[in-house]
């Protein structure tokens, strides 16, 4: 095996755009990120729930004339 061609993997500060500081182990000193797990929308808590309830009208509107033909044929 090869000596020394593996970098080095050392402590590294990550520094997100919120102010938001930790530490974590790369082959880079330090690294900037946009976004972090204090400010994503998914990990505090703030995420946009999409509208479900208008995906299943539009669903049952869609498909409602299958049900009124499978109605009429029962009767």
């Amino acid at each position: 095996m090869k000596k020394d061609i593996h970098p080095k993997y050392q402590k590294c500060a990550v520094k997100c755009a919120c102010g938001n500081t930790f530490e974590t182990r790369d082959t880079m000193p330090e690294i900037h990120v946009e976004i972090c797990s204090e400010c994503h929308p998914f990990y505090t808590g703030k995420k946009k729930l999409m509208d479900s309830a208008g995906r299943i009208e539009k669903f049952r509107k869609k498909y409602s004339k299958f049900q009124t033909k499978k109605e009429e044929k029962e009767q």
